[in-house]
């Protein structure tokens, strides 16, 4: 396996921080990437910085110019950038209504025009080397829009669906597209869930009044009997990452609580896109 230039976004806790550390002991060299470095993101990236073959760096994914920095300085150092893991996210849940065009713009923000911006920002240099990858971390919710999680999913639905496309139009100029769909593991993600402003809208849903406690209460009960580790993410990037060009697959789910029903909808789903693209004169996209 060569060694490979990676970039990686959200790295100071859960998925992220675990792929980092994963990826750098079996020699690649990888920039973990997060925000406030100095400040309250100072300890993880210390610890980070510690490792051989890890280079930590401030990015902030909202800042045009922070994107550009970041990826300009690898790019310096090591030539180029053979592949970027959009990993950073955060959820909101609640009811939709309760979601202000603040918290959804908010959300969009990080969940969908950051990794966005990154790819844009990447993508000439691997383009013009015929040669990269890029993975999105999606979720399953990216597959199914989950009451309670209307929005999140909604902005995981743009970047599947940002991912879809340019996995067929990429993988002809040598750069594969690919997403992993984490099902629910106990990550910081889960202990830093916020809930949509507007709560005045909360009393007219009284008759769900208790089913949002009984969905949390159900999804520790799964993590509990299931016990899942983000290890297994880690592992599936990795994955990914060895896989030859052009034999990557663009979706890969990771969710050993409830991921027979996401493997089945992507299943049926292809076949009917496939269909969709012969249909449209771009079966030749497929190969």
């Amino acid at each position: 396996m060569s060694s490979k230039v990676v970039l990686i976004t959200g790295t100071n806790s859960g998925f992220g921080y675990v792929t980092v550390k994963t990826l750098a002991s079996l020699g690649h060299r990888v920039y973990a990437t997060m925000r406030d470095i100095q400040g309250r993101n100072s300890d993880q990236a210390n610890e980070l910085s510690a490792i051989p073959n890890v280079s930590v760096l401030e990015l902030d994914l909202t800042d045009e110019n922070s994107v550009s920095d970041a990826v300009a300085t690898v790019i310096a150092k090591e030539g180029a950038i053979d592949v970027l893991i959009n990993n950073a996210g955060f959820s909101m849940v609640g009811f939709a209504e309760s979601f202000t065009v603040r918290d959804v713009q908010e959300l969009f923000d990080v969940n969908v025009i950051a990794p966005w911006r990154l790819i844009k920002t990447i993508l000439p240099t691997m383009r013009n080397r015929a040669d990269g990858l890029i993975i999105n971390i999606s979720s399953g919710f990216g597959r199914f829009s989950s009451p309670f999680s209307t929005m999140y999913s909604a902005t995981k639905f743009g970047l599947e669906g940002i991912s879809e496309g340019l996995h067929y139009e990429l993988r002809p100029l040598g750069v594969d597209v690919a997403i992993v769909e984490p099902g629910p593991f106990p990550t910081g993600m889960m202990n830093n869930i916020r809930y949509g402003s507007d709560q005045s809208v909360t009393p007219a849903y009284e008759y769900f009044a208790e089913l949002p406690n009984k969905v949390g209460a159900a999804i520790g009960e799964l993590l509990q009997t299931v016990q899942p580790d983000p290890q297994e993410v880690a592992d599936a990037i990795n994955n990914l990452i060895n896989l030859s060009k052009g034999q990557r697959p663009l979706r890969t789910v990771v969710d050993r609580a409830t991921g027979e029903f996401v493997k089945a909808a992507n299943d049926a789903v292809q076949v009917q896109y496939e269909k969709g693209l012969r249909a449209f004169g771009m079966g030749e996209l497929l190969h």
